[in-house]
């Protein structure tokens, strides 16, 4: 993808577990696969963490990278997988930046607990992921993008979204919730479920309310989503009739399982990660991000 990453060594991956923000990789995750992990180096990026200060007055980490000179970036949010802001999320950000974006990953469960020191992912989505409620997810976004505008290097008016697996169904809901999205990209991202006072709300449930276009990349063989709940998204994207809803598109990619992007675990698959993250480059760059 990129010339300027290299493979990690499962010792230097493993050496991180459960450190600071945007390395090591959550227990939960395990097994990992480091001889597949990539990382982008900093060279040339302004990257790292970051506080954001929320709408109720507390402080919020997030990893933050972008160009180390020039201004005027677009934004990109980086949603989080359910392990919290790991090694491989930083390092998308990273990729973004130097991309030529604003990118940043903030710490979305940081109320709630720390998902790295989970070994179980049953009990991570029990005890605090399900505990995490969607408005409290679309506040702290909204703080990031205050955040980036404070910091006078980025250009908030190019405002994209991305996330992973937890963050590609946020991703959808962030689309519909911020004005100023230009475009969203959501990696297999749930679109169906159960409401509660949690989740009031999922992805086909705000089709007709997406402010900017949103690719879906899914996969075809994903047991966590089924391809028939895609195919719903698809005919309520159809449904809307919205520019935003009309301009959307899902890309489902054939014998590949959920998690395909995430270099650092058996489910990777370097061409169909490789592929989407064409897609997504090329998505928020026409869509003016």
């Amino acid at each position: 993808m990129d010339g300027d990453r290299f493979i990690a060594s499962r010792r230097d991956l493993l050496a991180t577990t459960g450190g600071a923000l945007g390395v090591g990789i959550a227990l939960a995750a395990h097994p990992v696969q480091a001889q597949t992990m990539i990382v982008t180096p900093a060279d040339g990026l302004t990257a790292g963490e970051v506080k954001v200060k929320t709408k109720d007055g507390k402080e919020m980490a997030a990893y933050r990278a972008m160009p180390a000179s020039g201004q005027g970036f677009g934004v990109v949010l980086v949603i989080q997988e359910i392990f919290g802001v790991h090694a491989h999320i930083a390092d998308t950000a990273r990729r973004f930046a130097k991309a030529g974006w604003y990118a940043i990953a903030p710490e979305l469960y940081f109320r709630q607990g720390d998902p790295k020191g989970y070994t179980e992912i049953p009990k991570l989505i029990s005890e605090l992921v399900s505990k995490v409620p969607d408005a409290q997810v679309m506040g702290d976004l909204d703080a990031c993008v205050d955040f980036a505008k404070g910091e006078g290097k980025a250009d908030t008016a190019k405002l994209g979204v991305t996330g992973f697996c937890w963050g590609g169904r946020i991703t959808w809901l962030y689309a519909a919730h911020n004005p100023g999205v230009k475009a969203g990209v959501a990696w297999y991202g749930r679109v169906v479920g159960q409401t509660n006072e949690m989740t009031p709300k999922h992805p086909i449930d705000v089709a007709k309310d997406l402010k900017g276009p949103v690719l879906g990349l899914y996969g075809g063989a994903d047991t966590g989503i089924p391809n028939d709940t895609v195919d719903k998204m698809r005919e309520a994207l159809k449904a809307a009739g919205t520019p935003a809803a009309s301009k959307s598109t899902i890309h489902a990619y054939p014998d590949t399982p959920h998690a395909f992007h995430a270099d650092y675990r058996p489910s990777y698959r370097k061409e169909q990660a490789e592929d989407g993250w064409k897609r997504a480059v090329e998505w928020f760059k026409a869509n003016g991000v």
